[in-house]
C-alpha cells in the first residue's frame, strides 16, 4: 500500500538537475498534517515547481542552446510543462471527488520528463 502525498512532498524529474517540492493548495479541506494532494495537483509553477535546470532536448530552450553550442548539451532553466493529471492515483480514495495522489503516481512533462514522488511529505496515512 502506498503513502498519501501531501504538501511539501519531495519530487524529482528524470531530466531535472535537482529535486523540488510539491505545493498543494488547501482547497479540499483534507489534511495529513499538511494539505492532502489529488491527481489534479499538477499545475506548473503552482503545484509543480522547477527542478532547477532541464536537460531534455524536447525542451525548446535546451534544444536551441545545445544547437548554438555545436551539439554539446547545454541545460537551461527548468519550466515544467505539465498538462495531464498525475497517474494513476488512488483507485479507491477520493478527495473532493478526485483520486488521492499516492507516492507511486507519475506525472508527464511535455518536454519528455517523468516526474515522480521521492518522499510523500508524511508517513502515517496509507492509501492504495
Amino acid at each position: 500500500m502506498g503513502q498519501q502525498v501531501c504538501a511539501g512532498a519531495l519530487t524529482r524529474c528524470s531530466f531535472g538537475t535537482a529535486p523540488s517540492t510539491l505545493m498543494v493548495v488547501p482547497q479540499h479541506g483534507v489534511f495529513t498534517g499538511t494539505p492532502a494532494a489529488t491527481v489534479m495537483d499538477n499545475q506548473p509553477l503552482v503545484n509543480v515547481l522547477p527542478f532547477v535546470m532541464c536537460r531534455s532536448m524536447g525542451n525548446p530552450m535546451v534544444a536551441a542552446a545545445t544547437a548554438a553550442a555545436m551539439g554539446s548539451l547545454v541545460p537551461m532553466p527548468c519550466l515544467p510543462m505539465t498538462t495531464a493529471p498525475w497517474s494513476p492515483g488512488s483507485p479507491t480514495v477520493l478527495i473532493g471527488n478526485l483520486p488521492a495522489l499516492n507516492n507511486s503516481s507519475k506525472l508527464a512533462c511535455n518536454w519528455g520528463g517523468v516526474i515522480g514522488i521521492d518522499m510523500p511529505g508524511q508517513f502515517t496515512v496509507a492509501v492504495p
